[in-house]
């Protein structure tokens, strides 16, 4: 029998798109909402304003980011075989979200599924996508993180509202020609006892809609902030540095780091354990603020289209969201710079 890790081929991303919608929500605007201030929301999230869906649902989001990927790399939505959506806010709770996708897009050829990992979904379904391509099963695999969070925020609630918005990134696996590049490595955690400090009550099958879990507004975020604060600073920092040692990656190495963007203390902690520079950071957490699990690949987007993205940089993707689930993964950019 040949030795597997001769034959299998890595999954490498190949390519990416993205989006936002067009209405924005700044700060000011949140001031005539609840008791806050700019200078409270910027000095503890680092956002300034976040985009909201008016009309439309996640699906479109998706589907958006998705057609954007398509035309980047030139093929076809009748190319994809698989298409998994990371999200907490589908459409409805079924059919699954990349059901609606795939029809709306035309991908009739391709399968999918929902995966609910919080503001680690992103990563999560990048891990599985990755592996459907290793396993040689699949050659095109979307991996889509959106998110409309405006659907599931109180606002009224000072301490939810300004940090979430809405937006849509997807990115294409292909298996590589070069198996140095695309996904070489992850660690992904979860720990359930951290539930009760951020989710959402209502809606499931534990408290299903009723008069009652609507007036107790069980249908929206719910987040002890301190609580996850302290917990989110360590676990995102703590794999960061996990996924860079097992690696034998130093600081030098790194081209950029792509955290979860909820906090920019939370950011700025982990780039501390990682010894990296602050130019090393994706950071668009003022424009966009949280976007749950469009936040990761919103970043490798926006920086690939600006040409900051050259091939074999060292990237790491790490994220800490509600489970508590989080972690990293180690990927070598595969993709040409757009202006050269």
């Amino acid at each position: 029998m040949k030795d597997q890790n001769l034959t299998r081929k890595r999954a490498a991303i190949t390519a990416v798109g993205h989006y936002v919608p067009d209405k924005i929500l700044t700060n000011a605007e949140l001031e005539k909402m609840v008791n806050t201030t700019d200078e409270w929301i910027t000095t503890r999230t680092g956002i300034r304003e976040r985009r909201i869906l008016e009309h439309g649902a996640t699906s479109d989001l998706g589907a958006k980011a998705i057609q954007a990927a398509l035309k980047n790399r030139g093929i076809g939505p009748e190319e994809i075989d698989v298409i998994i959506v990371a999200t907490v806010t589908p459409d409805m709770l079924f059919p699954p979200t990349a059901c609606v996708i795939q029809e709306k897009i035309g991908a009739k050829n391709a399968w999918g599924f929902d995966l609910s990992a919080a503001c680690s979904g992103f990563i999560y379904a990048l891990v599985v996508g990755s592996q459907l391509i290793e396993a040689g099963v699949h050659k095109k695999v979307i991996v889509v993180g959106a998110d409309k969070m405006s659907s599931i925020t109180d606002y009224t609630d000072r301490n939810t509202c300004i940090l979430f918005g809405d937006a849509g990134a997807a990115v294409l696996l292909e298996p590589s020609e070069d198996n140095s590049m695309g996904v070489l490595d992850f660690r992904l955690y979860c720990d359930g006892s951290g539930r009760e400090h951020l989710h959402m009550k209502g809606g499931g099958s534990l408290n299903p809609p009723t008069h009652e879990t609507v007036d107790k507004k069980w249908h929206y975020i719910y987040q002890d902030g301190k609580a996850v604060f302290k917990v989110a600073v360590i676990g995102m920092a703590d794999v960061s540095a996990e996924i860079m040692e097992r690696n034998n990656l130093k600081s030098e190495d790194i081209a950029y780091l792509v955290p979860h963007q909820a906090n920019l203390r939370i950011i700025d902690a982990c780039r501390s354990r990682m010894d990296l520079d602050p130019s090393k950071v994706m950071i668009n957490i003022e424009k966009y603020g949280n976007t749950t699990a469009a936040t990761i690949p919103l970043c490798i987007s926006e920086w690939w289209q600006a040409g900051k993205l050259q091939k074999g940089h060292n990237i790491i993707l790490s994220s800490f969201g509600a489970g508590y689930t989080w972690g990293a993964i180690y990927v070598k950019w595969s993709m040409n710079n757009p202006k050269n």
